[in-house]
């Protein structure tokens, strides 16, 4: 064999390992997403507080993971959620698609971060800012007043008693006078849930440019 017929079978050689290298990177890369994509539609999907609705239990800036796969996995074509470990329970606090948004294109619609405060079949009625379920008085340590005095008009800190319909939940905020919740758009359909909130796996105070390390790693409540 020439010198020139070894050189180019040198570089042929090359040549194809570097596309060999190029077909594993691809490979792995798609790999990759696939697992990413699984992964983000069936069991844990992040979540990044927006807004001041669950204060002090979620500040501005808290990042979450979210348990998809707790209340069932929404598989296409599927009547109910498959394999679920457990119902939503009252206290949980859940990332849902916003009703409002159902009409909305996918792009548009806007996830929502509240506590399930009424369960299918529940009675729920607000006096003084005070929240009653089935005619007890409901309270937990997370809830926050921010606004001082009650309001007499809307449904913020009075409202009439609502039965939570079949398949439904009603939802409000740890910060009750700072939060768009269930008393004033209604209730959330099980549909809609997409997970369950259980921790912080980092926090970021835009204010001081810096992380919150007390917040990292902590569980929700």
């Amino acid at each position: 064999m020439s010198i020139f017929s070894r050189k180019k079978q040198a570089k042929e050689q090359r040549r194809e390992k570097k596309k060999s290298l190029l077909r594993d990177w691809a490979e792995a890369l798609i790999v990759a997403g696939i697992l990413a994509l699984i992964i983000r539609t069936f069991v844990l999907q992040a979540f990044k507080i927006p807004s001041g609705s669950m204060e002090d239990t979620l500040l501005i800036g808290d990042h979450l993971l979210v348990n998809k796969f707790i209340y069932g996995l929404n598989v296409p074509f599927a009547e109910e959620p498959v394999l679920p470990i457990r119902d939503p329970q009252r206290g949980d606090v859940i990332v849902f698609e916003f009703p409002e948004d159902r009409d909305q294109s996918y792009f548009k619609r806007r996830d929502f971060i509240k506590r399930i405060i009424g369960l299918p079949g529940d009675a729920i009625s607000i006096q003084n800012k005070h929240v009653y379920v089935n005619g007890k008085r409901f309270k937990i340590p997370q809830e926050v007043y921010k606004e001082g005095d009650s309001i007499a008009l809307g449904a913020r800190d009075n409202m009439p008693p609502v039965t939570v319909p079949s398949d439904k939940y009603f939802v409000m905020g740890d910060n009750r006078d700072r939060s768009y919740d269930s008393r004033f758009w209604g209730f959330v359909d099980r549909d809609d849930i997409k997970g369950l909130a259980f921790i912080k796996y980092w926090s970021w105070d835009s204010d001081k440019f810096w992380p919150r390390f007390s917040r990292i790693g902590r569980l929700i409540e």
